[in-house]
């Protein structure tokens, strides 16, 4: 049986919901923690816990899919899956963890290696984005649409110090810097919805930071590339991405432009 995009947006949004319940029980509650094989990246049980709901949920419904999670062992028969799940349980774990509230469930579908279908859910601040392949954005129901503002003016961004490095002179005197968000998903989201006008993703961002986010700014009127203004593709044999820009597309041009001045 072959789903319509809007029939596996409407998959993700519930099991996104679900996921998020389950680990907003965690949440401020002295939740365990562990540490992944590199000893920098922390995980934490209720990552686990929502990893499970989604895989239980998604592939029951849709068992010919491939899967990609931050939280699962990696299945290379995703390769060969003509759309693929694209999921991290919790985008934003050290946020989690130290009780900020900016962290989200994001769940993707991928087909021909871009996501058709994707939702962002922050539980701890009730906020519910959709997007998919037909050009639906929404956060909490509203219609999103990213705005506009004079591109030789200031902006807003949230990037680490070393990122930012990479921009010309004139651009960072341009910059109104937010502090650090953890999620990168969420930060993608902030564009779509206007608080933010921009950010560079660092090395090493994985697919399932990524997918579902990138369908939303991009439905709201925004990009994200790489580093010289190409799509990114998802869905391959390794899913991490080099350095990236997103930003609202009037601006987007440019900030490409002064990394490669």
């Amino acid at each position: 049986m072959t789903f319509s995009h809007a029939d596996d947006l409407e998959l993700l949004r519930e099991a996104a919901i679900a996921a998020g319940r389950v680990a907003l029980g965690f949440f401020r509650n002295d939740v365990e923690v562990f540490w992944k094989n590199d000893g920098a990246s922390p995980v934490t049980a209720a990552d686990h816990a929502a990893n499970d709901v989604l895989k239980a949920r998604l592939l029951a419904a849709r068992p010919d899919y491939g899967w990609l999670s931050e939280e699962s062992e990696d299945d290379v028969s995703r390769l060969g899956a003509s759309r693929v799940f694209v999921i991290d349980p919790i985008d934003g774990t050290r946020a989690f963890m130290t009780g900020r509230e900016t962290w989200a469930v994001s769940a993707a579908v991928v087909e021909a290696g871009r996501p058709v279908a994707g939702v962002l859910f922050a539980p701890a601040l009730n906020e519910l984005y959709l997007a998919d392949a037909g050009g639906r954005v929404e956060k909490n129901g509203a219609a999103l649409r990213v705005g506009g503002s004079d591109p030789a003016g200031r902006f807003t961004i949230s990037a680490a110090d070393d990122a930012m490095a990479h921009l010309d002179a004139d651009v960072r005197s341009r910059l109104d810097k937010v502090g650090r968000i953890p999620s990168l998903a969420y930060r993608l989201a902030m564009i779509a919805d206007g608080r933010l006008d921009a950010t560079l993703v660092k090395p090493h961002a994985h697919d399932w930071d990524l997918a579902a986010a990138e369908l939303i700014l991009v439905n709201a009127g925004g990009v994200l590339s790489d580093a010289e203004g190409a799509a990114i593709v998802y869905n391959k044999p390794d899913p991490s991405h080099d350095l990236l820009v997103a930003a609202r597309v009037d601006l987007h041009r440019q900030v490409v432009a002064s990394l490669s001045s």
